[in-house]
């Protein structure tokens, strides 16, 4: 859930064309005021610089926002895709048991 939120809200603002720090701080770091620059995949949270720099990020994996924006994404339209073609198949059997049923 808080990818697909952390997704939804970037692609709103790339969609906009907003660059992806706010001026105000709105979508900067909490304790730091720093642009959210980097995703970490361990906790599945937006990094600014220094808390990237911290020990309790140090060590492990960020990628580019934009970078796991687009891989988030893909992720979700295929798992969409899967459950768009299970959902086609249940209302083809729905549909078959309603028909003979009658």
């Amino acid at each position: 859930a808080r990818v697909l939120d952390i997704a939804r809200r970037l692609s709103l603002r790339l969609a906009r064309g907003e660059a992806m720090q706010e001026e105000d701080g709105e979508e900067g770091c909490e304790k730091h005021q720093e642009p959210l620059k980097v995703f970490c995949k361990e906790d599945q949270a937006l990094l600014c610089g220094v808390c990237r720099e911290s020990r309790a990020h140090r060590a492990h994996t960020v990628l580019p926002v934009q970078d796991a924006l687009r891989d988030y994404k893909e992720q979700i339209l295929a798992r969409l895709q899967t459950l768009r073609e299970d959902r086609d198949k249940l209302l083809e059997f729905r549909e078959a048991e309603m028909r003979r049923n009658w």
